[in-house]
Formats: C-alpha cells, sequence, structure tokens
C-alpha cells in the first residue's frame, strides 16, 4: 500500500508545483512549438520515470530498433493496466498523443498536460465527435506527431486474452499513410490492476514488433486490419510469456 501513497502523493506534488510551467511552456510553444514539444515531452518523460521508480517496476525492452525515429507513427498495444501509458511513454522517440476517453479530460491539471502532449479524448458515444477526434488524429500524425491507440477500446480484465481490436482505430493510419508499429505488453497488469489497491514491484516485457503499413498489406488483411494486428501482438505475447514468465 506505501507504494500506492508515494506514487499518489508524487502526481500530485508534481501536478501542482507543474502549474507554473504551463505558462512557461505556453510561452515557448509561442515561438516555437517543436521545442515546446520537446520539452514537454521531457518533462512528463521524467515524472513518468520517477512513478515507475517508485512502483519498483522493471521493464525489458524487446525490438526497440524496429520503431522508425524519422516519421509519425500509430502505435498499436494491447491493454492491461493504466501503467501500460507510463511504460510506453517514456520510450517513445518523439512527440507522441494518446487516444483516451473522454472522461480523462474532466481531471484537472493532468488535463492540460495531456494537451500538450497532443492527447486525444475519444467519446465512445457520440459518434459525430469520435469521428471529429479521428481526423484531428490523422492531422496530428501527418503534422510530425505519433498516435499509441489501445484498439481493444477499455482495458481487459482476464489473463492471457485479447479483447477485439476495433478496426475503427487503424484509420489513423490509413488516412494518413503513416506506419503502424505493434506492441506487446506482457504482465503490466501485475503492477496494480491484479491486486488494487496495492502497487507491487513487477516484470513488464515490451516488444515493439515490425512495423507495417496498411497499403502494402493484401485487401483481406487490410479489411480485417485490427485482428491482423493481433495477431502479431498475440504471437509475440505468448512467445515472451514462455521465454520470461515460465
Amino acid at each position: 500500500m506505501i507504494r500506492l501513497i508515494l506514487a499518489v502523493v508524487f502526481v500530485v506534488i508534481f501536478l501542482i508545483c507543474s502549474i507554473p510551467l504551463f505558462f512557461i511552456e505556453w510561452l515557448i510553444g509561442k515561438f516555437n512549438m517543436d521545442a515546446k514539444n520537446k520539452s514537454s515531452l521531457a518533462i512528463v518523460n521524467w515524472a513518468f520515470r520517477c512513478v515507475l521508480f517508485i512502483a519498483g517496476t522493471k521493464v525489458t525492452v524487446i525490438g526497440e530498433e524496429n520503431v522508425p525515429k524519422d516519421t509519425a507513427v500509430l502505435y498499436v498495444g494491447n491493454h492491461r493496466s493504466i501503467f501500460d501509458i507510463l511504460i510506453t511513454y517514456v520510450r517513445v522517440p518523439r512527440p507522441t498523443g494518446y487516444v483516451s476517453k473522454v472522461e480523462i479530460e474532466k481531471i484537472p491539471l493532468l488535463n492540460q498536460w495531456m494537451r500538450n502532449l497532443h492527447c486525444l479524448f475519444l467519446d465512445r458515444d457520440d459518434i459525430k465527435k469520435g469521428m471529429k477526434t479521428i481526423l484531428t488524429g490523422i492531422e496530428k500524425i501527418k503534422s510530425g506527431i505519433s498516435i499509441c491507440i489501445f484498439p481493444e477500446g477499455t482495458r481487459n480484465k482476464q489473463a492471457d486474452t485479447f479483447l477485439p481490436f476495433h478496426e475503427g482505430s487503424f484509420k489513423l493510419a490509413q488516412k494518413s499513410g503513416c506506419p503502424v508499429v505493434p506492441i506487446s505488453i506482457n504482465n503490466s497488469s501485475s503492477i496494480l490492476e491484479d491486486h488494487f489497491p496495492k502497487i507491487k514491484k513487477a516484470h513488464v516485457v515490451v516488444e515493439y514488433c515490425k512495423p507495417f503499413y496498411m497499403k502494402d498489406l493484401d485487401k483481406e488483411d487490410q479489411k480485417f486490419v485490427g485482428a491482423y494486428t493481433q495477431k502479431i501482438i498475440s504471437e509475440a505475447y505468448f512467445r515472451n510469456k514462455e521465454k520470461y514468465y515460465s
């Protein structure tokens, strides 16, 4: 329980103490948006690394060389824990926004940092607003901002399973022409969700699979690209489970 308390206290202190940074970041953005993107990335990376340290999380990373450094990408991963965001964000090589449920936008201070990081707030109950969010994401990718989405749509509570990947999630790659980078994440739920509210030490394995372009897939795989991507992630997931957890 002590790790959870320390993590929450750190996040609250960080958010409060970072209030002056909002003005500084806004000012930087007025003159140099690229500099603002890089500084916001560095600040939040530091905060996330601190939380992972407090949580005692060890991360083994595989295939990081598969992530293109010279172009924006669409990251697609399986989702079992809120820590999936922290674990993957600290490794992004360029500004990256995450697709989040719209309810998160109501959290003071956190929502401002998320906006600085180009996160998208998706309203699943409003099709019109959802489409507008997807179009915004496409424009962000075209402008050089990577996007990360967990196409299961919610955290999967069943171990060693995968919820169906929503095909609409891949419109971001289809319309922008960016590469898709599948991410397999093992054991992240053992940090918190498996024994909430306790945070415990855990070993998480993250594998960045080889990227692909939707235009290079055959018509059948393009039609069911969610299932195609899920298969890639599933194979990596069970391969790493056998190697690291058996």
